[in-house]
């Protein structure tokens, strides 16, 4: 039976170090903390006083918890000081050799029953314990900046971890009331492969001249209620640091075309445009402060001599909810089966732009004005004309789509509009590392969740949005591009033929 751990050494007394420290000390561990620079972990103790006194004052906790936990601090002057811990935390510089080197030191000093855990966030665990004598005793624990209030932590479980490890790891991280996730040791584990979908596509959109990166960023925030968009992301975390990552995970996988980079941030990066830190990147900021960029629309919101819509939708719901907001504004439908020539040409579809659009229906592209379903269409319509769609009929729909409390954007023609694709390849990529069983569905989706603040877990989410949907917007997108990063997972296409929910479990 292995043994309740109580003493825990952290070596590395930085941000990621001092917050394991903080969680563990909080939830009534002895904690050693010990950083090679001499007087770190004393920093990193007054630190603590500083953020527990805020935290008094806030009355979050009382003096009486302020005092149990720092007494349970202890600076370790030594790397010998932890040789009796039941668990170290190692959160040092990300460097394979460096990790590797203190592995085989720690060794040397606590006895064989003691957990070695690694917080690299990049890092191969198979790799960090290959050297040592006992690599089953190693594994992956990875905690997010700022740890106590990120309250997931990612247990990887190595090639040679022992499964009795990863339970206690797991059993720590409820005491110290962070949700555990089980991954195991594959590039990125679970959050930093799952969040390579919301960027690199965004990039791709903004390379093929869609629209702009901050109407992107408005419109995914709008319509899939992500909290960020991705170049504001992209902005705060850094190019020099997210650009290094999406390289890596891409070469980690082999040139898999799913984690492209795209050239555009390798450009930014070589400009030294690397976001917040340097008041410029996408966007630009002024003491911190993002500047939004002024855009001179090219349409607007006109009511031409449109006298009726010939409305053409692939799903009921589509069609129920558009010809409901029609009639509301006492807008004629023609319900014949073929369009006028004067009518607005208004088309519902998933994956496909405009011309293929007016392709498959054998319609005019000169009246065809496309619409996006698939989000939040109480708060954001994206319409896409064809190349030659008249401009009555693009100005047409803009004013009957735009209202006070909900904005219309007009995009240039993009296969799967701009939420369509993002989304497509947000809950695609999830359903391949379900496949490849890196980590249950359940912690696939709480993992992103409370690792990257999506709304909803990827796969789940393909559930709400429609998996019908999903899977359209991926075969169409596929066949008419041929580009294979947009390939349906088999976990994908078998549920959705099968009429079973993503979350079903293999």
């Amino acid at each position: 039976m292995n043994k309740e751990i109580q003493k825990i050494g952290v070596i590395g007394a930085g941000i990621m170090g001092t917050g394991i420290a903080q969680i563990a000390i909080q939830s009534q561990h002895e904690v050693y903390l010990f950083d090679v620079q001499p007087g770190a972990a004393k920093q990193a103790q007054a630190k603590l006083q500083d953020t527990f006194n805020k935290l008094v004052a806030k009355q979050k906790i009382t003096e009486q918890q302020m005092g149990e936990a720092l007494n349970n601090l202890h600076i370790a002057e030594e790397i010998e000081a932890l040789q009796h811990c039941d668990l170290i935390i190692e959160a040092i510089v990300e460097k394979l050799e460096i990790k590797q080197s203190l592995m085989k030191q720690l060794e040397a000093i606590v006895d064989e029953s003691t957990i070695l855990a690694s917080n690299t966030s990049s890092l191969s665990i198979t790799a960090i314990a290959a050297e040592c004598k006992h690599p089953e005793r190693v594994a992956g624990y990875h905690f997010f900046n700022p740890v106590p209030l990120m309250k997931v932590v990612e247990v990887i479980q190595g090639l040679r971890t022992r499964p009795e490890i990863c339970n206690q790891l797991v059993a720590l991280a409820q005491k110290m009331g962070h949700c555990p996730v089980r991954t195991k040791d594959t590039p990125g584990f679970i959050i930093n492969h799952a969040g390579r979908a919301y960027g690199t596509e965004a990039l791709k959109i903004l390379s093929e001249n869609v629209t702009s990166f901050s109407e992107i960023d408005q419109i995914l925030k709008a319509s899939l209620g992500f909290k960020m968009g991705p170049f504001e992301l992209l902005d705060l975390t850094g190019l020099d640091v997210s650009h290094p990552v999406m390289e890596s995970v891409y070469n980690q996988y082999y040139q898999e075309p799913r984690y492209r980079p795209n050239v555009l941030t390798q450009q930014l990066l070589t400009g030294k445009k690397l976001g917040r830190k340097t008041s410029e990147g996408f966007y630009r900021y002024m003491d911190q402060q993002k500047l939004d960029p002024v855009l001179s629309p090219k349409y607007s919101p006109i009511r031409h001599q449109v006298k009726r819509v010939w409305l053409s939708t692939e799903f009921q719901s589509d069609f129920t909810q558009l010809s409901q907001y029609l009639s509301e504004r006492l807008i004629l439908i023609n319900h014949e089966s073929k369009p006028s020539k004067n009518d607005l040409i208004l088309i519902a579809n998933y994956g496909e732009d405009a011309t293929h659009a007016a392709q498959r229906l054998d319609v005019n592209p000169e009246q065809i004005v496309c619409i996006d379903m698939l989000g939040n269409f109480d708060r954001c319509r994206t319409l896409m004309p064809t190349l030659i769609t008249q401009r009555k009929y693009i100005e047409a729909a803009l004013d009957i789509f735009t209202q006070a409390e909900c904005k219309a954007y007009v995009i240039q023609e993009s296969l799967g509009f701009v939420a369509q694709r993002v989304l497509a390849m947000i809950v695609n990529l999830a359903c391949d590392i379900a496949q490849q069983n890196i980590a249950s569905v359940d912690d696939i989706n709480a993992a992103v969740k409370l690792g990257l603040g999506y709304p909803h877990g990827p796969i789940e989410w393909g559930d709400a949005a429609g998996r019908e949907k999903i899977l359209l917007i991926l075969e169409r997108m596929t066949a008419i591009s041929h580009d294979p990063r947009y390939r349906p997972s088999p976990w994908l296409q078998r549920r959705t033929k099968l009429n079973l929910s993503l979350n079903t479990p293999a």
